[in-house]
């Protein structure tokens, strides 16, 4: 098994780590809408958190010699299920190759955000 870190997406706000590879496949925590720039909270909507959420995911998937397009699984955390439309064309525009998916409203996020994403995806 390997650590996945890359400097491109946000450090760990917990006891975890960015990514781990095991077996063939990358397995990323969840991604929140953490600008790793600032390490802040910068996006407002819900299209600009998701939208941060999927560049975070990208450079995880990345540093572990993966891609969105190679994504079998998401799992997707929305703290208003009022937002999934909005969510969809932002998330539609990264996972072109629909990977299985589950989507469900949570009552909340860490750092109160709108959404959070992660990933099973192939090397």
């Amino acid at each position: 098994m390997e650590t996945v870190y890359t400097k491109n997406a946000p450090e760990a706000i917990g006891p975890y780590s960015q990514a781990k590879i095991s077996g063939g496949f990358v397995y990323t925590s969840g991604q929140i809408p953490i600008n790793p720039a600032t390490g802040a909270v910068e996006a407002q909507t819900i299209e600009e958190q998701t939208e941060q959420v999927c560049k975070n995911i990208s450079e995880v998937l990345k540093a572990a010699g993966s891609s969105v397009d190679k994504v079998v699984k998401t799992v997707c955390f929305l703290r208003d299920i009022a937002d999934f439309a909005a969510f969809n064309a932002v998330y539609a525009n990264y996972f072109t190759s629909k990977p299985a998916r589950s989507c469900v409203a949570v009552r909340e996020l860490p750092k109160n955000v709108l959404v959070e994403i992660d990933t099973v995806a192939e090397i």
